[in-house]
């Protein structure tokens, strides 16, 4: 396997999901813990916005579908690991917020993959 693709898709992947679990014990102190999803949802998108745009480089939008698929993968096991289980949430953790999240991280890759794919192939190469 790729050891570049292993980077770009278990340690990006590992790393934005370790981000998003660390800012849920932040923002519990200051938020109701039923929106917290939804205060670190636009930071975690932001965030993997910029990863994605500047550090990962695909050459193809199926290296892009790889990366969502594993690290919605990771989200979905991690979540179940060290929220659900560990955790015991008391109102339950699978609500709307959730299922956005797993929906954005699969997407997310794949769009903006075809979009820079998109770009690249559309700029006249320059001498």
């Amino acid at each position: 396997m790729n050891p570049q693709f292993l980077k770009d898709a278990l340690g990006w992947g590992f790393l934005l999901w370790l981000i998003g679990y660390v800012l849920g014990f932040v923002f519990f102190a200051f938020v109701p813990a039923s929106i917290i999803g939804w205060v670190i949802m636009p930071i975690g998108v932001v965030i993997t916005l910029w990863i994605l745009i500047k550090i990962i480089h695909g050459t193809s939008l199926r290296y892009y579908f790889s990366i969502g698929i594993v690290w919605t993968i990771i989200a979905i096991l991690c979540d179940y690991l060290f929220l659900v289980l560990l955790l015991k949430p008391t109102d339950g953790y699978y609500k709307l917020d959730v299922y956005l999240y797993y929906l954005l991280t699969f997407a997310l890759p794949i769009i903006v993959g075809w979009y820079k794919l998109r770009k690249s192939s559309s700029t006249p190469q320059t001498l």
